[in-house]
């Protein structure tokens, strides 16, 4: 793990997942690696009443009916569309789900404007087919066919970018379970073996961009994913993610809860003046997510360590917060800016405690970028 940039969740959580399969005697639906109760046990953590001999990791944080549903449609023959705001954690999930049912997560097409119906079946290796002609051999299979022919769990991110046409090709892989190549005399079809199945996820705010047809979407299950509003919850993602991420570095995680308290309340101020905003040019660019949240977060702490004393502190995490969500200029200064002076300014001086320096570091923050 220690030379990859990021591992996909089966190589990092590789230990745990064997032990999984040791202890698992639930019944398996086709050929999932995991019962659904263990795939289910491995992406929200093990309780007490398991009554497992070692702890598993909560991984994904959110309502386990949102997981249980997803289980279920994946063992149906219907495919799986997460959809939600940006930053909810729908590709996690779904690489968790697909990481427990075939321990690989890698099948993955992403959804473009430049996505084009090969990425969905299949291309050709033009020096093959000019040496010996078309045949199987010099077909290069899309990761989607490749699920099929490993009965194999495929994804595909962020559906609702790509074309209606490129969207389409889904329509008959996900009804009739096979690709045709007519560009073949014989073995021109490849069938799905049992297990196969497809989990996409579609930006809720691309509504409009690419639509989905009313074809393709009855040949999904849809499953929403909300924005995080349970407190405790979300300081809990914002711990397990940015530990997570700051692994890499060598580094600990150190944040005060006094601080991350100022980073959950300020991210709640700004979507709570999102949602009074009378139109657009009135609220930030930025969704406002619990991803953008770890980023700052990342960011403050990677600064705090590189180019200061070692420590968190509240001016820090203010120049993070202002220099990750201020995009647009001037609207998203000018957003922030109000934001400090009519919310920030009076808490620091009712409050006190980290909102002061907090205060600071926001408004020299947003001088350097003015």
């Amino acid at each position: 793990m220690s030379d990859l940039l990021r591992a996909p969740a089966e190589i990092k959580y590789a230990e745990e997942l064997d032990w999984l399969e040791s202890v698992d005697d639930n019944p398996k639906p086709f050929s999932w690696r995991l019962s659904p109760k263990m795939v289910r046990l491995f992406i929200l953590g093990s309780e007490r009443s398991d009554n497992l001999d070692r702890e598993i990791t909560q991984k994904w944080f959110g309502d386990r009916s949102f997981v249980e549903r997803s289980i279920v449609t994946l063992a149906s023959d219907r495919g799986l569309l997460l959809i939600g705001d940006p930053g909810t954690g729908k590709s996690w999930l779904a690489e968790l789900l697909s990481t427990a049912i075939c321990r690989n997560s890698t099948l993955v097409v992403q959804g473009t404007a430049g996505t084009t119906e090969d990425h969905i079946k299949y291309s050709w290796n033009v020096s093959m087919v000019i040496a010996k002609g078309q045949s199987r051999q010099s077909m290069i299979p899309s990761p989607i066919m490749t699920a099929m022919e490993t009965g194999a769990i495929g994804r595909f991110e962020e559906l609702t970018r790509s074309t209606s046409d490129v969207q389409d090709a889904l329509i008959s892989i996900l009804s009739e379970k096979y690709i045709s190549v007519p560009e073949l005399d014989s073995d021109n079809i490849v069938f799905a073996k049992p297990g196969f199945s497809i989990i996409a996820t579609a930006n809720s705010r691309d509504r409009g961009v690419n639509d989905l047809s009313s074809a393709l979407k009855r040949r999904f299950n849809f499953v929403r994913i909300p924005v995080m509003t349970n407190r405790k919850s979300e300081a809990e993602i914002v711990r397990f993610r940015t530990e997570e991420l700051l692994q890499r570095h060598q580094l600990e995680l150190d944040v005060p809860p006094t601080l991350l308290d100022v980073l959950l309340q300020s991210f709640a101020d700004l979507r709570a003046s999102a949602a009074a905003a009378g139109s657009d040019d009135e609220k930030l660019e930025s969704a406002l997510s619990t991803a953008e949240q770890i980023g700052v977060l990342e960011d403050a702490i990677l600064h705090s360590n590189f180019f200061g004393e070692r420590a968190l502190t509240a001016h820090t995490l203010a120049s993070s917060l202002v220099g990750s969500l201020a995009r647009r200029e001037p609207e998203d200064l000018a957003i922030l800016n109000k934001y400090l002076h009519g919310v920030v300014e009076p808490r620091s001086k009712e409050e006190g405690g980290s909102w002061p320096e907090f205060l600071e570091g926001g408004r020299d923050a947003i001088a350097t970028l003015s």
